[in-house]
């Protein structure tokens, strides 16, 4: 704890971790005591004058995991000053207020839970949380591993880690498999999303070793899809790691950015593109675009390449502003 000239009287300036925000207020627990999350002191704080200087454009100026530097005002209420520059995030488009939305920030790994069946194995959901995770370290999940997979869905999950992403098969009726788990995620804060009704939830209360830490729901028999139990992110202690638990959803949509940027998320695009045509290629309808020849060819997988197209063509739908954001 410090004091800071550029506040009057005795107020006291910190630096914390967001580790809950709900309607603008944020439960904030001191940086330094981060790595012992289950005993720290939480504060409760809003943003001083409602409006976080120099953060606009987005739909959340701060997201779980932010690292922020805040001022106490009354036991354990304060304000929040500014937001300490971020080491990653996983972002979304927002489509009801037509923004980019950070779901979570600062974490060291994003685990992306998937299931084999109830809900289906969706790879193109899969797909796009690669896109949203920015480069940032990823582990795929794929849960329900008790349940069938026809030989078309396991080859293409089989496909992530030939593609060089992390991958783990489990059950989480498996206690082998839960405690496998543990260990990937060791000394690392971890956030984790999926679809709902994958065992998102269910996995995380088996790793927390507490059945009632979030709660769980069915999924639906008309649609086969999952049920929202969780509607905010939240910050949870583990045992030598660190949870981060997103709200479950039915789709996500990649956040609006420079068209390019999908591209080089897709590590199969990366070297053939040096042999397009235009060095800037999309490989939509480009001419002597080597990915669309490898394509055709049957060398990048044709799911994947239409997955692509339709993220591709998803930001042609929103306003052309990624532009002059990034100017």
């Amino acid at each position: 704890m410090e004091t800071d000239s550029r506040y009057s009287g005795s107020m006291q300036t910190m630096k914390g971790v967001v580790t809950r925000g709900i309607n603008n207020i944020y439960s904030i627990v001191p940086l330094e005591s981060i790595q012992d999350l289950a005993h720290a002191t939480v504060y409760c704080c809003r943003i001083k004058g409602k409006v976080l200087q120099g953060v606009d454009d987005v739909y959340n100026p701060l997201a779980v995991g932010d690292r922020v530097e805040f001022m106490l005002h009354n036991g354990t209420e304060g304000q929040i000053l500014t937001r300490l520059p971020r080491s990653g995030s996983f972002e979304r488009w927002n489509s009801k207020s037509d923004s980019n939305q950070t779901v979570v920030a600062n974490m060291d790994l994003i685990v992306c839970v998937a299931s084999v069946d109830d809900p289906p194995f969706r790879p193109r959901f899969i797909d796009r949380v690669i896109v949203c995770a920015h480069d940032n370290p990823m582990l795929i999940v794929l849960n329900k591993c008790d349940l069938m997979m026809t030989e078309e869905e396991n080859e293409r999950f089989l496909l992530y880690g030939k593609l060089g992403f992390d991958t783990f098969a489990m059950s989480v009726l498996d206690v082998a498999g839960v405690e496998a788990l543990k260990k990937l995620l060791k000394g690392r804060i971890c956030a984790f999303v999926g679809q709902s009704g994958v065992g998102k939830s269910t996995l995380i209360n088996a790793l927390l070793g507490n059945s009632d830490t979030q709660k769980t729901g069915v999924v639906s028999e008309k649609f086969h899809r999952g049920k929202h139990t969780t509607n905010h992110a939240i910050m949870l202690p583990g045992d030598g790691f660190i949870l981060i638990d997103t709200p479950g959803v039915r789709e996500i949509l990649i956040p609006h950015i420079d068209p390019f940027a999908i591209g080089a998320s897709f590590p199969e695009f990366r070297e053939p593109s040096r042999y397009c045509s235009f060095q800037r290629c999309l490989h939509d309808h480009e001419p002597d675009c080597a990915v669309k020849k490898l394509v055709e060819s049957g060398v990048i997988y044709q799911d994947r390449y239409e997955s692509y197209l339709r993220m591709l063509a998803s930001l042609e739908e929103r306003p052309e502003s990624w532009e002059s954001d990034r100017r």
